[in-house]
């Protein structure tokens, strides 16, 4: 018996949300649909994501009225290794975006284990209503060919140095000497093949098989960490989800290894013990106080706050909590995400990363590896500095709002440090300024990168001269791929996609 009159499917790409979408119409449930969706951003989302990265799912699960959290994220390298006193392959490249740009680290020495391939397989299993064959097709007709919009034609204009890094990147992103564009066909057939062998295969060989074998190979000899045995000691984990109350609603978010559930619960602990703000949105004081949480979260984050379980020891000193409420008064990173509600009542919020890309493909596959090992916000204590087999922390925070144990807000974003911020404003501006899904995703955001608050176009001329008067900022003169990509969707009401990221809703 159906809950809602329809399902929907909020995404960053439309022939992501069209894969989801033709599964939902075939008869999948939301979890079929975002397996689908998954593999499909594998292949039309290459400079975001990959069957070699990681990644997290937070469900809602209505047959079996539970909330469900899936951890696929990466793993440090090395297990069976002795990498002492080696060089990794690894070094820096820029990327520069339109008002800023960002160092990342790359090459075979920058690979984590990875986890999403494993992670959609097991999600299909363990709630899909389909075979994996079934939700496979799209991805598997993409692979094939299709036609590279304008959102990733930008992002490979970006990523050119590591794209083309390596020599099964040259062949596959410039072919003939003539690097993709927009509007260009892009061919994957090594994908292609991979992707058909993998309904029978389940990715036995990617992780315990002949593909395991010539990734050990080409990490031994390239002076790359990844090993056979860290692939065929992959697991995928089920956990708890970190549970936050805020303003008579309870969010739902990613517990550890991810960092970013706990920095947004943080983020919306504080302000809703600073009070409801009873004047505009976007105006001066409002700016302020978005500055001001930002930068006091940032601080607490310094001092350790990383953990669930250090953020509820943190909210039960009341002499640190009152303390950073003062201080605000005073004052007063590659990732896509796909968030699906279907018929039924079951939700699925997905964020999946290949963070930049390594440059490194598993041979015979199409498929490029991760560059998490490289990625300085997952790393506070050093590049390398972890033992082999640990979970690597996350940024992402695929989440769900709950109100009277109903899910009113499927929710989550890529965006790498921004995501935490990006979530944290528009799920305020959802509850505390009743703004409708779509005006809060497309409205302008504001990051604080520890020196400067950078400011997307959007907000009043008098807002912004009044945030001038007490902090430093840097404007922006256009919406960017900078500030994430938020996707989001209500129950049986309405989606909402993200124009920084190529934005698409699905509704079936």
């Amino acid at each position: 018996m159906s809950k809602h009159s329809k399902a929907i499917v909020a995404s960053g790409h439309d022939l992501v949300g069209e894969a989801a979408g033709q599964i939902l119409r075939e008869g999948g449930n939301a979890f079929d649909a975002v397996v689908a969706a998954g593999f499909a951003s594998a292949v039309v989302e290459p400079t975001l994501t990959s069957l070699g990265g990681g990644g997290f799912l937070l469900g809602h699960s209505e047959k079996q009225g539970q909330d469900l959290f899936f951890d696929f994220f990466v793993n440090t390298p090395g297990l069976g290794r002795d990498i002492s006193g080696m060089q990794p392959h690894f070094f820096p490249v820029t990327v520069h975006f339109s008002g800023k740009s960002q160092d990342f680290n790359v090459g075979r020495g920058s690979v984590a284990v990875p986890g999403n391939l494993k992670g959609l397989i097991h999600i299909q299993d363990r709630l899909g209503r389909m075979s994996l064959a079934e939700v496979l097709l799209p991805a598997r007709e993409y692979a094939r060919e299709h036609i590279i919009n304008q959102q990733q034609g930008h992002f490979l204009q970006l990523l050119y140095s590591i794209m083309t890094l390596l020599p099964d990147g040259k062949e596959l992103y410039e072919p003939g000497g003539r690097y993709l564009k927009h509007g260009n066909k892009m061919k994957n057939p090594a994908c292609a093949m991979f992707l058909d062998e993998l309904a029978d295969d389940k990715g036995e060989r990617f992780y315990n098989g002949d593909i395991a074998v010539k990734i050990d190979r080409d990490m031994r000899e390239g002076n790359g960490l990844l090993s056979r045995q860290d692939l065929a000691n992959y697991r995928v984990y089920e956990r708890k989800p970190l549970k936050i109350p805020y303003r008579g609603h309870t969010l739902l978010t990613s517990p550890e290894p991810s960092m970013g559930g706990t920095l947004i619960g943080l983020s919306l602990s504080l302000m809703e013990n600073l009070g409801s703000y009873h004047g505009s949105w976007g105006d001066g004081t409002h700016l302020a106080r978005t500055v001001s949480l930002m930068q006091q979260v940032e601080e607490i984050r310094k001092k350790g706050v990383t953990t669930p379980d250090q953020l509820y020891a943190f909210l039960e000193d009341q002499q640190r909590f009152k303390t950073a409420i003062n201080q605000m008064r005073l004052f007063s990173r590659g990732t896509t995400h796909v968030s699906i509600s279907d018929r039924q009542g079951n939700c699925a919020s997905m964020t999946c990363s290949n963070g930049e890309g390594s440059g490194y493909f598993a041979p015979g596959t199409g498929v490029m590896l991760n560059n998490m090992m490289g990625e300085d916000d997952l790393h506070p204590d050093g590049f390398h500095s972890s033992p082999a087999g640990i979970r690597v922390g996350s940024m992402m925070s695929p989440s769900l709002l709950l109100k009277e144990k109903e899910v009113r807000l499927v929710i989550g974003s890529g965006g790498s440090k921004r995501i935490r911020p990006a979530v944290s404003q528009v799920l305020s501006q959802v509850v505390d300024f009743d703004r409708d899904l779509q005006e809060a995703v497309n409205a302008p955001r504001l990051y604080w990168d520890g020196e400067i608050v950078q400011v997307e176009p959007g907000f009043s001329a008098k807002a912004v001269a009044e945030l001038a008067q007490i902090v430093k900022i840097n404007p922006w003169d256009h919406l960017d791929v900078y500030f994430g990509g938020v996707h989001a969707v209500i129950p049986g009401k309405s989606g909402a996609g993200d124009p920084r990221r190529g934005g698409s809703v699905i509704e079936v």
